[in-house]
């Protein structure tokens, strides 16, 4: 959801050196971006990681701190490093450890998350040239993965069994914070029948806490998937889906990655809010029956998961294999 935000700030900056401060894992998705010079790893784990990062960031002397995140501790870093400039949201009762706080826009809710961090750049904009165009830019989500890393996401499927010359699906039926946004198991698992059947190769995607709905899926799998939950870093995942012709996810981090690879993604929605959070690309689409009580952002559904359990496996195969053969008419037209 940053990456729009970072492209601007670039712009806005151009000869700045930006240093995106980023988490352990996450900040792999940012390999090989080019609108930032350099990555920092954070591990806020415990009390010592955090003066640690202060520390650091003292010895760097940052000039700006664009702080996207609305927690306490982000801008408390910020402010004991001595950061002169600190731009961020006054959520948690940060105000005062912000030189410039913005307010939370009316409609936060209402529009695209990605416009929530774009408007901070915005802010800084405003600071400089006392006006902005941040506002009427289209978001840009694009991400890029090199070639090497491509030629070893290759070599790891080849490892696991990938047969050559066959499409490659991948599945990601898990969710971190959400069980309310898995689509059922036993629907990934025909899924993933289906496309096995047709002749394609299927992989399983996902972090190491995912890991046992993957298993779920195998279980209940009368073909078994290629097993690579809990298996790739985040940058190997990413390379992964660089290279697939269609991605199929919940409401999660790779469908996001997905959508800024420009690999064909279909998303299934339940119980989460599509207006905030759909990912942005020509190829990526939602798949949604919503009932009257979506979205309700909750983590486990108190009733019967209906708006999960009326998505049917047909409808994701049916809309899955359209993606994939818009893509390739694409290749081939541009061949």
């Amino acid at each position: 959801m940053s990456v729009p935000a970072l492209r601007e700030l670039r712009r806005v900056l151009p000869n700045a050196n930006v240093t995106l401060v980023s988490q352990p894992g996450t900040a792999d998705i940012f390999l090989d971006a080019d609108f930032i010079d350099e990555v920092l790893v954070c591990d806020r784990s415990g009390l010592a990681s955090k003066w640690n990062q202060i520390r650091e960031w003292q010895q760097r002397k940052f000039d700006l701190a664009i702080l996207f995140q609305n927690a306490f501790e982000a801008a408390a870093i910020a402010f004991l490093a001595r950061v002169p400039i600190r731009i961020g949201y006054g959520t948690e009762r940060r105000s005062a450890l912000l030189t410039h706080s913005a307010r939370v826009p009316a409609w936060k809710n209402e529009r695209h998350e990605s416009f929530y961090y774009l408007n901070i750049v915005a802010e800084l904009d405003r600071l400089i040239r006392g006006t902005s165009s941040v506002e009427s830019v289209a978001p840009d989500f694009t991400l890029g993965v090199s070639e090497s890393r491509k030629r070893n996401a290759l070599q790891t499927l080849h490892e696991h069994g990938t047969r050559i010359g066959k499409p490659l699906v991948l599945l990601c039926p898990g969710s971190i914070n959400s069980r309310a946004k898995r689509w059922p198991a036993d629907r990934y698992a025909a899924l993933a029948d289906r496309f096995i059947e047709s002749g394609a190769n299927v992989a399983l995607i996902g972090s190491p806490p995912e890991l046992d709905v993957s298993r779920q899926v195998c279980e209940r799998a009368v073909n078994q998937p290629i097993m690579l939950t809990g298996e790739t870093t985040v940058a190997d995942a990413t390379a992964i889906i660089s290279i697939a012709d269609v991605l199929i996810t919940n409401d999660t981090g790779p469908a996001h990655i997905g959508a800024a690879l420009n690999t064909p993604t279909l998303v299934v929605f339940g119980p989460t809010n599509p207006l905030t959070t759909y990912p942005l690309s020509r190829n990526a689409e939602i798949i949604r029956h919503p009932p009257e009580c979506a979205p309700c952002m909750l983590r486990d559904c108190p009733i019967d998961h209906r708006c999960m359990t009326a998505i049917t496996v047909e409808e994701v195969f049916g809309r899955a294999c359209a993606m994939m053969s818009r893509r390739l008419k694409v290749e081939l037209q541009t061949a």
